[in-house]
């Protein structure tokens, strides 16, 4: 015996009699009613499959009574799933009452083993629905927790402030947005605030690092590949594009794509559709495209490692993530916000930064920015010995010093040049590209080697 819930609505009695009898050998549960009028006060979702007759008064065979009572049952309960059943067949009632949402149509007298083969057909329709439903309510649940936001914009200079503006700004629309900045300026975290802020939110944000993928592997990273295709794919493959269909898919350091790499992708990004690896099936994707780089990738193009017509497809929007040495006090207020962060982590409440340990953080310039003021502030909260961090508890990096004496003295070239740097940086208030200017270098030039300074 099958477990599942029946209900017979017809005014015949002798037809209920005769349904109830013949569907009780089969399932465990068959309710009947005679009045369509209780079907407001019944919990229709409870039942898997509903056997509803076209005509309840006598001498009406329009069947609009039974077409009536369908669509309150399907507007109570759309996932109900129900068979009409009627003594006067016509392929236009028929077809009336599966517009209407009805799965199937049985007309008296029946055939036994045909009525009880169209229930069977309608309950595995219903389990469908429901089991649809379910995977789609598991699928939000996914959802959110991939979209869950992890981390924080924090701040309020000048400098964030003008970039959460445009970011919210731009959110709204489907454009395409490149993010450029120094390498821990928290371009990811832009991204996320574009996906967050954006019609997709409850869709999938799906970040690939395209510096840490081989190039033989790209392709199939990106647009997935079928079964047999190369030697390890054992497999089908869904890609990122795929992966991200009606979500946003975010491509983090693009500047590392080789030539070739920059060729798919471009194809893929206008024809908005992808071909796995292995397969000639073109798949369309419905994607918020989003990328982020520390590169110049305009001086990229002008060296020809760049495809000209890429950067125009992924810049319709470019958002620049300032340094942190250009945020002003956002130094101290990411401090305290990490230092409460790493003070609950490692269960030392209490704990605070000195003021003189807070001047010591403003006067660094930051060369690694936010993420190296995240691990500077992490290890003095684990090294602290008591409740007040000083400055001898914060080891910082010396390409960063912006403090400068006579008895500091340059003794070679590169302490000269991390010298020259940051007198540049101070007379600028650390306005980088101000400071690239008057030392006669590019911005991304003086992005590299204050990082090389940093190792």
């Amino acid at each position: 015996m099958t477990s599942a819930h029946i209900l017979i609505i017809d005014d015949n009695k002798s037809i209920l009699s005769a349904l109830d009898l013949l569907l009780r050998f089969e399932y465990d549960a068959v309710d009947s009613i005679s009045n369509p009028n209780q079907i407001p006060s019944l919990e229709l979702d409870r039942y898997d499959v509903v056997l509803l007759d076209m005509n309840f008064s006598a001498g009406v065979n329009t069947g609009n009574e039974g077409l009536y009572w369908l669509r309150e049952i399907k507007k109570r309960s759309p996932q109900t799933t129900v068979v009409m059943m009627t003594a006067y067949g016509a392929v236009d009632l028929a077809v009336s009452s599966l517009k209407e949402g009805a799965a199937d149509f049985i007309l008296k007298p029946w055939n036994n083993e045909k009525l009880l083969a169209t229930v069977r057909a309608a309950l595995e329709l219903s389990r469908s629905h429901k089991t649809i439903d379910e995977l789609k309510r598991k699928e939000g649940q996914l959802k959110q927790v991939i979209n869950e936001d992890r981390h924080s914009i924090v701040g309020q200079s000048k400098a964030i402030e003008a970039v959460l503006k445009l970011t919210r700004k731009v959110a709204a629309t489907d454009v395409n947005v490149l993010i450029t900045g120094e390498n821990g300026t928290g371009k990811e975290l832009i991204a996320r605030e574009l996906h967050r802020a954006s019609n997709r939110r409850d869709e999938v944000f799906i970040k690939v690092d395209m510096g840490s993928i081989a190039e033989n592997l790209l392709e199939s990273e990106l647009f997935g590949h079928v079964r047999g295709a190369f030697t390890d794919a054992r497999e089908d493959r869904t890609g990122k594009f795929e992966a991200a269909h009606t979500g946003t898919l975010f491509l983090d350091e693009i500047g590392n794509l080789s030539l070739q790499a920059q060729s798919k992708l471009l194809t893929a990004i206008q024809s908005k559709s992808i071909v796995k690896v292995g397969s000639n099936k073109s798949i369309a994707v419905d994607i918020r495209l989003l990328c982020a780089t520390n590169c110049n990738l305009e001086q990229m193009v002008r060296e020809g490692a760049f495809r000209e017509d890429l950067l125009y497809r992924i810049n319709t929007i470019t958002i620049e993530v300032p340094p942190l040495r250009e945020r002003g006090d956002d130094i101290r207020v990411l401090a305290d916000f990490f230092l409460r962060k790493f003070s609950a982590k490692y269960d030392k409440s209490g704990i605070r930064l000195s003021n003189a340990a807070q001047q010591k953080l403003l006067n660094y310039s930051w060369p690694g920015n936010i993420r190296e003021l995240l691990h500077s502030v992490e290890r003095a909260v684990i090294l602290a010995e008591n409740n007040s961090i000083e400055p001898e508890d914060i080891s910082l990096g010396t390409s960063g010093a912006r403090e400068s004496t006579s008895a500091n003295i340059p003794k070679t070239l590169e302490e000269m040049e991390v010298a020259m740097i940051h007198k540049a940086l101070d007379r600028h208030q650390g306005n980088y590209t101000a400071a690239a200017e008057e030392l006669g270098i590019t911005r991304q030039t003086l992005y590299n080697k204050l990082k090389k300074f940093a190792r």
